[in-house]
């Protein structure tokens, strides 16, 4: 009996869009205006207390450590193997995070994944 292609209806394509975006501008809010700039990186480096300085630290040591990409490939591994909309957003959200917070390569293998993901067949509706 074949089964069609993961297809994610319009409801969890709006959602699939909003969440990965949402993580992708995050992103580049931390990297161009929180981890970037040198004014932030002195300030923070000089003992400053905000949140800010406190995201930028966290997120600093998450990437050295390749957390987002490690992420993207979970996502995107569990997506390739076992097709769901919740793997598809968590594959999605942290592919974005980790092409703009330099875990590129991991990012971008994971969207390659996702993408071919997408041939793969869906879940039996009976």
């Amino acid at each position: 009996m074949a089964h069609g292609t993961f297809k994610p209806g319009p409801r969890a394509m709006n959602w699939l869009i909003f969440t990965t975006m949402a993580a992708t501008f995050w992103a580049f809010y931390v990297r161009y205006l929180v981890i970037e700039p040198s004014v932030v990186g002195l300030a923070c480096d000089a003992g400053l207390k905000t949140f800010q300085c406190q995201m930028r630290s966290v997120v600093i040591a998450l990437f050295g450590w390749s957390v987002f990409g490690g992420l993207a490939l979970a996502g995107a591994m569990v997506q390739f193997i076992r097709p769901s909309f919740p793997a598809l957003l968590f594959g999605l959200a942290f592919a974005g995070i980790s092409l703009v917070l330099y875990n590129n390569i991991a990012g971008a293998v994971a969207t390659m994944i996702l993408i071919l993901s997408l041939a793969r067949p869906g879940r039996a509706t009976a």
